[in-house]
């Protein structure tokens, strides 16, 4: 799916007081990412197995500092 024709919603953790403005859209066998504040600057597609992946180390700490 193209991003310029998905549908977006900004994530959940997403707020103007922490400094985030992520949006994520469901591209079918991908994950869309892009900054809501400039979406005109492009999103980063993932691979959706991989997007999950990553979300499972996330929860889990892995980047926690």
């Amino acid at each position: 799916m193209d991003p310029s024709q998905a549908r977006w919603f900004k994530a959940t953790s997403s707020t103007g007081s922490n400094g985030g403005c992520v949006e994520v859209a469901d591209l079918g066998s991908a994950t869309g990412l892009r900054d809501s504040r400039t979406p005109e600057a492009g999103a980063h597609v993932i691979d959706r197995g991989a997007f999950r992946a990553f979300l499972s180390d996330v929860k889990a700490g892995r980047y926690d500092r």
